[in-house]
């Protein structure tokens, strides 16, 4: 062998491997990367991330530590600030209610407030200047009642006309006028103190279809007609006819009364038994489209024709 191909020999045995080259990279790669280890960053083995606190809705609501705030909601029956319920009623805001407050102008249950941050409830009769206010927006409701529902808000009479209209809406609306239980028809609701008030004395004309045990004699019609008195007390009808196309135990009467058992009281003062009575008509307002047991709220134009009545 030549001198040369010793020489070539010992230089290629000195040469490292395919394998050899692939892990002394690795190698490099590795030392490359940071040592994220808990050990090399000083940090005892077994500690704990602070824990956090959720709510139902997986929202964090503190760490594990830090004393969480509690907030206290409010009570609506603990009431409202006497200005926010002024204010609510659309008289004015909130800033010159405190000032009408300061002046004596605003009552609750007959007395004069002035203390700053008074507190009212919902049932209070909160008086600007001697005139009522009402921190809901005026709602007006009419209903078609059903038999067997008592013309009430009382919970201890059964079934209501309350029950019907619950859903209707959140004010705290009243029925205006009476419906016996028996009977059907137009029933009105709202929560307009100045409405009720303006039309229980004036009274509202009220259409029922009504149907005796017999027939209506022709000498009882022109009476009830004309006008009577029972125990004293002075019985005016604005109308009263046979049914057209029905038996004569089917009148017409139309009366300004809110209740309904002056009704009874005419015929039954007459010798006669009411069978069925049915309130078509509610001032300017009808059943039209108005199914039994059902409710619909007044439009504007309604509420106009009785600024007209």
């Amino acid at each position: 062998m030549s001198t040369q191909d010793e020489y070539d020999k010992e230089r290629n045995s000195k040469k490292p491997g395919k394998n050899a080259r692939k892990k002394s990279e690795a190698r490099k790669i590795a030392s490359a990367k940071p040592d994220t280890s808990k050990k090399n960053q000083g940090l005892p083995q077994n500690s704990a991330k602070p824990k956090l606190k959720f709510d139902k809705t997986g929202k964090e609501i503190g760490r594990r530590d830090k004393p969480i705030r509690e907030i206290k909601k409010s009570n609506p029956e603990d009431g409202i600030r006497l200005n926010k319920y002024i204010g609510n009623s659309g008289v004015c805001s909130r800033r010159e209610a405190d000032t009408y407050i300061a002046t004596g102008l605003v009552s609750v249950n007959g007395k004069i407030i002035n203390e700053m941050g008074y507190k009212v409830k919902m049932t209070d009769d909160v008086r600007f200047d001697g005139r009522r206010l009402n921190p809901e927006p005026n709602t007006y409701v009419l209903l078609n009642k059903p038999k067997g529902f008592a013309t009430t808000d009382s919970n201890a009479k059964g079934m209501t006309v309350m029950d019907l209209v619950a859903n209707a809406t959140t004010a705290k609306i009243k029925p205006f006028g009476r419906l016996g239980r028996n009977a059907t028809g137009l029933l009105l609701f709202t929560n307009d103190d100045e409405f009720v008030q303006k039309f229980t004395n004036k009274g509202i004309a009220r259409l029922f279809h009504i149907e005796l045990d017999k027939n209506l004699k022709s000498e009882h019609l022109k009476k009830i007609k004309e006008g009577f008195s029972i125990d004293g007390n002075e019985i005016t009808i604005e109308e009263i006819s046979y049914v057209d196309n029905s038996p004569k135990s089917e009148v017409g009467l139309k009366i300004k009364h809110t209740g309904t058992s002056v009704i009874r009281t005419i015929f039954e003062n007459l010798g006669y038994d009411v069978v069925r009575m049915d309130c078509v008509t509610l001032g300017p307002l009808t059943k039209k489209d108005l199914p039994r047991g059902r409710w619909r709220t007044l439009t504007e134009k309604e509420l106009s024709m009785f600024s007209m009545i």
